[in-house]
């Protein structure tokens, strides 16, 4: 029987073989899809995309995504909301075929009719567009003719004079007799005009060429539009003005067409006589009120029909998705021509295997068949993928870990005391009762309305603080604790209990006093406020935390180091633990274990009482290492003699890290080839897999009672070591890189934690200085009224700029310091991080990583 799954390590995975019988094929992917638990193998992995069995069946279905999301940019388009998808219920039975082919018809049938009515209702938009601007043309245009009628005799003139200005002013113009002319036909004067629309922004351009064309030979008139245009093709308002061009002679006439046309121009046609222009008028107004009659009529079923596609869009995408996923699947299988069945490898976690075999017994008796789909295990020496169970608390801790890398199969998993340890460290940075009260309830609105959130549409970062609502509940809860034991909330103390320090009860004005303790009465519980309002308080709480940094960071790395025994140990790596995690622990706690034995020691001892200053423990260290034996201020009695064996204990554990293990992997790999079970282990394997490389080992051999020589060689094969040459060079170079890594990392990783005291420092510091810039200031007011108004104004300040800059971005970057520290400091004393991760069929993931909504 397989393990209960923990979130300890990965679950126990299976490698099964499936023979399922063709005519289920689909609806037995479609359930495993519902259930999520399978990952299916590749078989076919040197056959392309276009020559796989069901090709066919994708190509169309990605025709019918096509047209859904045709159906999806037209209501967007109409601004015709979807109904979301959370409304439509999860069913585990797959739809029938004859369902996907109807509805593959009714897109079909559904696209031809909205494709239709779209170009009908843009074709009348254009018209629409059209007789408007033919409409203001007629009705600009009567006002040029009934001037020009009036300066014939001027117009004549630009065009015998070839020094005429492009737009001749002839408002209040003569005759050359000085009286007024007689209205006399454009005709009857052999000139002709040209009237259209034209952007405004060409209209400069438009006069330029032409002048520069006709040699002035032309009379121009314009006027702006008031009303902008909307395009119909692109939706967007355009600006364009009314002109009407005066020239003489047919060829001119055609030049100043085609440079009209060329500009994007418009030109419509105007009767000179206001009586016909009067008629045209007219006549556009009724195509005017027809063709908006038309619009009208065709908006309104263009919008009905999206409003009932929009009822099933959703649900249409979701089957649709989810149907060329399960054909995508089916194209991974292997075909059985003489059993007409399809057969299928994939990785499940062994206690999955009952849910999977009662879900395809379950799509057998729907189907009503005889044959059942059967499920074989496999037996393989195969790395599985790593598969951790999470729930909706842990599954924020573990994807920490999987951002830095997939725990190996089996392996420890670090995501357990991440719960603890990120949200911890978190807080000793973030320390503050009053802030961590603002992000607790932060947390506990969005777990509370979570159901109702998960269904919302949210951006980038606004689902990054709900994806991570419990890290953020653990992280304020701590910072509450350590807020509470570093007595701070928003800068100031809490003086719940009674301090145990007092003052001297007569004090003169700028005299410098000192605080004497109560008696035996001692502070109950964290810092005493009175250390708040103390000259050296900052100097007493930066030793304090600077050590307390020291101890916490001891203690983390130690905890992650016994990692590294569990996992030799799990694995059966004897040769790890003697020469990797024993001396690597002595190493370790011969030097930092010591200094934080110091810590304590020194807390410990009332030096005042003694009547002694403590001695540096930093120079201690130091000299510890440049002057073995000799200790200048002695911290207790035969220091010089314990450190001495502490540091040969230390250097002694070098050597053994180099070169035990490298040692003895030779003298296994030389005994084993002189006993000659090479060849046998070779033989011995047994794997599904044969098209793959060796990787690291997953399944446990029955060997171990065929020989110790087999014992040791099916141990390899657990273990997951490649069973090629052994190379001496390689992993003596492998475990030099090893041991000087960690060597320098004992000493640069403790240093690392010292950023727990320094970003505590800089969060409290900055809470005193924003307090004492905003809302401290207006408490000393001495005017009431003005006392009121200042705290109401600076309390808003301080309460946005509380959130803004020590909630949000303090906490950012406490969150990151508190990231490396496991990424870098914790996880790199145990963590491989060589797994394969599990990514099962699940529908469920394919909608979450490409949502319809």
């Amino acid at each position: 029987m397989a393990k209960r799954d923990t979130f300890f390590r990965s679950s126990d995975m299976s490698l099964t073989q499936l023979y399922i019988s063709n005519e289920i094929g689909r609806e037995v992917v479609s359930a495993l899809g519902e259930v999520g638990q399978v990952q299916f193998r590749d078989l076919n992995p040197d056959t392309n995309a276009f020559q796989r069995t069901f090709t066919k069946e994708i190509r169309r279905l990605d025709n019918v995504e096509r047209q859904l999301r045709y159906f999806h940019t037209q209501m967007d388009k109409a601004a015709i909301p979807m109904r979301s998808s959370t409304e439509f219920s999860d069913t585990l039975a797959a739809p029938l075929a004859s369902e996907i082919d109807e509805l593959a018809e009714r897109s079909e049938s559904l696209e031809q009719r909205i494709a239709s009515l779209n170009d009908s209702y843009e074709t009348l938009k254009k018209r629409e567009v059209e007789l408007t601007e033919w409409r203001w043309v007629l009705r600009e245009a009567g006002g040029f003719f009934d001037r020009a009628h009036t300066h014939t005799e001027d117009i004549r003139q630009s065009f015998d004079n070839d020094e005429a200005p492009l737009l001749r002013d002839v408002e209040g113009g003569r005759g050359a007799n000085g009286d007024t002319q007689g209205q006399q036909s454009f005709s009857e004067m052999n000139i002709g005009f040209v009237a259209g629309v034209i952007p405004r922004d060409r209209i400069g351009a438009f006069e330029r060429i032409l002048w520069r064309t006709l040699r002035g030979n032309l009379y121009m008139n314009q006027s702006e539009i008031p009303e902008p245009i909307i395009d119909p093709t692109t939706n967007e308002e355009i600006h364009k003005s009314v002109f009407v061009i005066f020239a003489h002679g047919k060829n001119i006439l055609a030049k100043i067409r085609k440079i009209s046309e060329s500009l994007g121009a418009s030109l419509y046609g105007v009767d000179e006589n206001s009586e016909l222009r009067r008629d045209q008028i007219h006549e556009v107004n009724t195509r005017l009120g027809d063709v908006g009659n038309v619009l009208r009529n065709t908006k309104s079923t263009l919008d009905a029909e999206l409003a009932q596609i929009a009822r099933s869009l959703a649900a249409w995408m979701i089957v649709v998705k989810k149907e060329k996923a399960v054909y995508d699947t089916l194209n991974k299988f292997s075909y059985d021509q003489a059993r007409k069945t399809l057969i299928a490898e994939a990785w499940c976690p062994t206690n999955s295997l009952a849910l999977i075999k009662s879900t395809l017994q379950d799509v057998n008796d729907r189907a009503g068949l005889t044959v059942p789909t059967i499920v074989n295990q496999i037996r393989t020496n195969k790395t599985p993928p790593t598969f951790v169970r999470t729930n909706k608390f842990t599954e924020a801790f573990q994807t920490i870990v999987n951002a830095y890398g997939v725990p190996k199969y089996s392996e420890a998993n670090p995501g357990l005391y991440t719960v603890v340890t990120f949200p911890f460290l978190f807080a000793i940075m973030f320390g503050d009762f009053g802030h961590g009260f603002l992000m607790t309830l932060t947390a506990v609105a969005l777990i509370f309305w979570e159901k109702k959130l998960a269904r919302t549409k949210l951006d980038e970062i606004s689902y990054m603080a709900f994806y991570g609502r419990y890290i953020m509940l653990m992280m304020g809860l701590f910072a509450m604790y350590t807020g509470f034991i570093y007595n701070d909330i928003f800068s100031k103390p809490f003086t719940f209990f009674s301090s145990q320090w007092e003052w001297p009860q007569d004090i003169k004005e700028g005299q410098l006093v000192e605080a004497s303790l109560k008696g035996n009465y001692r502070f109950p519980i964290g810092l005493d406020w009175n250390w708040h309002e103390a000259e050296n308080g900052l100097l007493f709480s930066n030793s304090m935390k600077m050590k307390m940094s020291i101890v916490l960071g001891w203690s983390h790395m130690t905890y992650a180091l016994c990692y590294q025994y569990i996992n030799a140990r799990h694995f059966k790596s004897k040769v790890d633990i003697i020469g990797n995690f024993i001396p690597g622990m002595l190493f370790f706690q011969s030097i930092f274990g010591y200094l934080v034995m110091t810590i304590l020691y020194k807390w410990f001892v009332d030096w005042p009482g003694r009547g002694e200053n403590p001695p540096g423990l930093l120079n201690m260290l130091i000299f510890m290492f440049l002057r073995p034996g000799s200790v200048d201020e002695e911290l207790y009695s035969g220091q010089a003699v314990v450190q001495t064996l502490l540091l040969l204990l230390a250097v002694v554990q070098v050597p053994i890290m180099l070169f035990y293990k490298p040692f003895y992997l030779r003298w296994e790999h030389n005994r084993a080839r002189a006993l000659g079970y090479r060849g046998l282990g070779e033989q011995a394997r047994v794997s599904a897999l044969e098209d793959e490389g060796d990787m690291d080992g997953g399944f446990r051999d029955s060997m171990a009672s065929d020989g110790e020589g087999v014992a040791m060689l099916a141990q390899d094969i657990n273990e997951g070591e490649e069973h090629e040459e052994f190379d001496f060079a390689d992993v003596m170079i492998h475990q030099v890189i090893h041991t000087i890594e960690f060597c320098l990392n004992c000493i640069s990783h403790t240093a690392s934690y010292l950023r727990l005291w320094a970003l505590s420092l800089a969060h409290q510091q900055l809470s005193i200085v924003l307090w004492t810039m905003t809302i401290g200031g207006a408490f000393e007011q001495e005017n009431p009224t003005v006392r009121v108004i200042m705290i109401v104004v600076t309390f808003y300040l301080w309460f946005v700029l509380s959130v803004l800059v020590l909630i949000v971005m303090e906490g950012v970057s406490a969150m990151l310091h508190s990231l490396r520290l496991h990424w870098v400091e914790a996880m790199s004393k145990h963590f491989m991080g060589e797994g394969i991760p599990f990514m099962p069929f699940s529908f469920k993931t394919l909608l979450e990583e490409d949502p319809v909504d």
